[in-house]
């Protein structure tokens, strides 16, 4: 109580001064706000931007526990499989272990700490420069970026990235609720461009898995992706459920998908995300995947192309392995930056996924689509919903031109209505 009220003070003596935002913020972050609407009347609600945010990062929390204890799981499976002992993951066996969690959290942990730290660093700078309120925004953004870069990714990297993201991918256009690029992809598409040694190959995954092993070619820590995209699917190891369950190795938080799966469930029930998008991007991602699947059965690609193993890949799987299913959850479903209209939803979904499996099969360099598929759409969002809404329109002045019941003038003779399309 007594933290809350030195807080409350900081506050008055403040107001009205340049570092007031920054006190405000710190208030705000640790306690409900104590100010009331005063006159007028308002729509009131339990929902606020506050818990909307942690309503998030509660369906990321699982998924977050899971990546350290995959990051330690993987690093030690690695140095095993360097000394020919093949691991086979077992959930309460050899996964979930005091060796797995320390290991992934002495480095999943870090890279939450930067992303936060920076990130929070340049919103209060900001607010301060500007003179506004920080917002939430970044709750999720920071949590939502240690989840979708490699393992060892270092960390003066990620600092860089994030100032990068939150300048160009969101103060510059206003802030929080003004964005058109989803912050978080800014920042991994800053990555891919600015670092893309770091991004891909088999090095990456697994955390320092080459130096513990003492050797540098003993051992691979290539994504199943990887596998496919360089025409070595028949050395993939991994089984359907390791994919499911999320054995493999891969960013931080994309690897399980059943875990996945049921954060986008948490999120459908408390009305977050858009579960149209959800259903439309899968349904675009099994369609391409569908039509990849039958030009390899119809004989038009051999084995020897290098777009064979992506294509010949069951197109269901798609949504087992990579980033997609994360993507398509908590990248995809965005409020600020995906379409607003529910048709526009289902195109926006649709094509997030289409996109997504196309630029996997199409880019052998960098076979996981789904992070530029969806910061296309957000460019590509408020045209689809012009088009939604202008095509609305037009149907109901249509509707209105052929409509018998038309207004009388002062003579109880029907009006003529000059309707003009748009």
């Amino acid at each position: 109580m007594s933290l809350k009220n030195n807080l409350h003070k900081l506050k008055e003596k403040y107001k009205g001064k340049k570092m007031a935002p920054a006190f405000n913020a710190l208030h705000t972050f640790l306690y409900t706000p104590n100010e009331t609407t005063h006159s007028g009347s308002h729509v009131r609600s339990a929902d606020d931007l506050k818990r909307t945010m942690n309503t998030v990062i509660m369906a990321l929390v699982p998924v977050l526990i899971f990546g350290i204890f995959n990051a330690g799981y993987q690093h030690y499976a690695a140095v095993d499989a360097a000394n020919g002992v093949i691991r086979q993951a077992s959930l309460l066996g050899n996964f979930l272990t005091w060796d797995n969690f320390i290991m992934g959290a002495w480095t999943v942990l870090p890279l939450v700490i930067v992303s936060y730290v920076v990130g929070l660093a340049v919103e209060f700078v900001f607010a301060v420069i500007k003179g506004h309120e920080v917002e939430e925004g970044y709750l999720v953004t920071g949590m939502l970026v240690p989840l979708i870069v490699p393992i060892d990714t270092p960390l003066w990297m990620l600092a860089v990235a994030v100032v990068f993201g939150v300048v160009i991918g969101k103060e510059v256009f206003g802030g929080t609720g003004m964005n058109i690029l989803n912050p978080a992809l800014t920042i991994r598409a800053f990555l891919f461009f600015a670092y893309p040694t770091w991004m891909s190959g088999d090095k990456v995954w697994v955390h320092e898995a080459v130096e513990r092993a003492g050797t540098a070619d003993a051992i691979s820590g290539e994504t199943v992706l990887g596998y496919l995209a360089q025409g070595k699917g028949s050395e993939i190891t991994y089984s359907v459920s390791d994919m499911f369950l999320g054995f493999i190795p891969g960013s931080v938080g994309e690897t399980s998908t059943i875990l996945i799966l049921l954060g986008g469930l948490f999120l459908i029930f408390t009305k977050i995300a858009s579960w149209r998008i959800m259903v439309s991007a899968v349904i675009g991602a099994l369609a391409m995947g569908l039509i990849f699947n039958g030009v390899v059965e119809a004989g038009w690609i051999t084995e020897t192309s290098k777009f064979y193993g992506l294509m010949s890949f069951d197109f269901w799987q798609h949504l087992i392995v990579g980033g997609l299913a994360f993507g398509i959850v908590y990248m995809a479903t965005d409020p600020v930056t995906g379409s607003q209209t529910d048709k526009g939803k289902w195109y926006y979904g649709f094509f997030i996924g289409f996109i997504s499996v196309m630029i996997r099969v199409f880019n052998p360099a960098y076979p996981e689509g789904v992070f530029l598929a969806i910061l296309l759409m957000n460019v590509f969002a408020p045209t689809i919903d012009h088009y939604v809404v202008r095509g609305n329109i037009n149907k109901r002045l249509k509707r209105l031109k052929n409509a018998n019941i038309l207004p009388k003038d002062a003579h109880g003779e029907e009006k003529k209505l000059k309707v003009e399309t748009v």
